[in-house]
């Protein structure tokens, strides 16, 4: 069967391999449900099947055009191994989808720490995608691996913005730079490098706005805001995470375009992924827009911010369908 006998194989990680399991339970047993009876009630291999399977990808929210295009590399694969029994076409589909998110790369989502001052990690995302509680989960997890972190308000027009990620600094011991709501978020910035620098802490996260009426705005927002980070740390390599509620589909790959339009996103948090049966959208991220998924959140615990595990992603599609052979 391919890579996915190395899921199974790999006994180390059967706790994480269970948290996927659990978490994709919605995708699995609702959108991608079909997959397995219709594959076994299938006589031979032909347009019926194929287009069956298109429809079947597409609700799961895997996107037309990823669809479509994951079909057809599908049929041609079919053809070129001579393929005629459906049953083959199981591991087939758990490969490719493998290939697809790969794309023939090696996807490192670790955070890619500057040795010489803070590691910046910045957040953008509309309001109501889970950006806030992303950010104090993350805070969470990177102080679990034994590093300093502090956190930077810069959402300052959004009302409430300061006062949750206070609290969630609160929770979990972390420091909060902030300013008055309506302050200029780059001056947010600057002081809060400033203290991270003159307080040897290891990680700042940085909460900033996400308004999309105005690309305009929001493009010259970002941009200073970079400027600004590269002003006082000259050289440095930072990540721009955007975080993204997958309950929204195919609206969530829309803001990804959208934001990749106008700043350089490093990779996506993909929150709430454990409450849609539309799970494919991390495909369709991946394949449309060449951005990898860093995070996943598969819980509502402090504890269920995942780092994205692409095998564990597979495994959690498709296991109740591969553990009844």
């Amino acid at each position: 069967m391919g890579v996915f006998q190395n899921i199974f194989g790999n006994k180390q990680n059967r706790i994480k391999k269970e948290k996927y399991r659990l978490g994709m339970a919605k995708t699995r047993t609702g959108s991608l449900s079909n997959i397995r009876q219709l594959i076994e009630s299938s006589p031979e291999i032909g347009d019926a099947l194929f287009d069956k399977l298109e429809e079947i990808f597409i609700t799961a929210d895997i996107g037309v055009d990823t669809a479509i295009g994951f079909i057809a590399s599908l049929k041609q694969d079919v053809a070129k191994k001579k393929i005629a029994d459906p049953k083959e076409l199981e591991a087939m589909i758990v490969d490719k989808m493998f290939e697809l998110y790969l794309k023939g790369e090696l996807v490192d989502t670790n955070i890619r720490y500057n040795p010489a001052g803070p590691t910046i990690l910045l957040f953008v995302g509309v309001n109501g995608t889970g950006k806030t509680t992303s950010i104090g989960k993350l805070a969470y997890k990177i102080k679990a691996e034994g590093k300093t972190v502090m956190m930077a308000a810069a959402d300052t027009f959004r009302a409430g913005a300061i006062d949750q990620l206070k609290i969630w600094g609160d929770r979990v011991s972390c420091p909060v730079v902030a300013k008055p709501a309506g302050s200029d978020p780059s001056s947010v910035i600057f002081d809060a490098i400033r203290e991270a620098k003159r307080d040897n802490v290891d990680v700042l996260l940085i909460d900033t706005a996400g308004r999309l009426q105005n690309k305009v705005n929001l493009m010259k927002e970002l941009d200073k805001m970079n400027r600004t980070i590269k002003r006082e740390l000259p050289g440095a390599v930072y990540e721009t995470y955007l975080v993204v509620d997958a309950t929204t589909g195919q609206n969530g790959l829309n803001q990804a375009r959208v934001f990749s339009e106008v700043t350089d996103i490093t990779g996506i948090i993909l929150t709430k992924l454990d409450g849609t049966a539309k799970g494919g959208i991390v495909l369709a991220i991946r394949n449309e827009l060449g951005i990898p998924i860093s995070f996943v959140g598969l819980g509502e615990q402090i504890t269920d911010l995942d780092y994205f595990d692409i095998e564990n992603y597979i495994y959690g599609l498709f296991a109740d369908f591969f553990e009844q052979e």
